[in-house]
């Protein structure tokens, strides 16, 4: 009977023992709880995993060029007429053709003595007389239109031109040319306008 009594207590004692240690954490958690510090162990003991941060793709924006001022097409008309204006005084081609108004009206301008293609631009013919000529069109005696030549400018004999004079003339050719050629597009765009032509299609 004692020995009975005795194996039951000594099962009651192992029973109890088993108990005790799972209710108490082993020493390797006990060696991991003093590792966590005390405010770690207030937080939830299980912590989410730190999400991916999306990576934001940057693109590349392009630099911001500065606008710089281009004069327009009418700027430049202004410009050169005034320019034209201060030659045709200078040259004295008032003395010729007294209104300047008019000074476009002719059909063209040719310069006699002074080279003005590519391959002789500039040069000055010995032995010529330096002229500014324009060129319009009259009627003849059967109403026909032929060219007739006006002299707006004589300068004496090529050998003994100034130079800046010559620039000068060559300058007031040229620009009376330029000036002449904005005319000519702005009447060949009046012309297109008046026929019967898609409207995006015009100048």
């Amino acid at each position: 009977m004692s020995s009975s009594l005795d194996k039951l207590k000594a099962l009651t004692s192992l029973l109890e023992d088993k108990l005790e240690q799972k209710e108490k954490p082993s020493i390797e958690e006990k060696k991991t709880a003093k590792e966590i510090p005390e405010h770690a162990k207030k937080t939830s003991a299980i912590t989410p995993l730190p999400q991916k941060k999306e990576k934001k793709i940057v693109t590349s924006t392009p630099k911001r060029v500065e606008k710089k001022y281009t004069a327009t097409s009418e700027d430049t008309r202004s410009k050169n007429i005034n320019r034209v204006k201060i030659l045709y005084d200078k040259l004295k081609i008032f003395e010729k053709s007294p209104d300047f108004k008019n000074i476009f009206m002719y059909k063209a301008m040719n310069l006699s003595g002074i080279g003005l293609k590519e391959e002789d631009f500039g040069e000055v013919r010995e032995g010529k007389y330096i002229q500014i000529i324009a060129i319009t069109y009259e009627p003849d005696k059967n109403g026909k239109k032929k060219a007739k030549n006006i002299s707006l400018g004589y300068f004496g004999k090529a050998e003994t031109l100034d130079i800046k004079l010559k620039n000068e003339i060559i300058e007031f050719v040229l620009r009376w040319r330029y000036e002449k050629a904005f005319q000519n597009v702005e009447h060949y765009k009046d012309l297109i306008a008046r026929v019967d032509v898609p409207k995006d299609t015009l100048f």
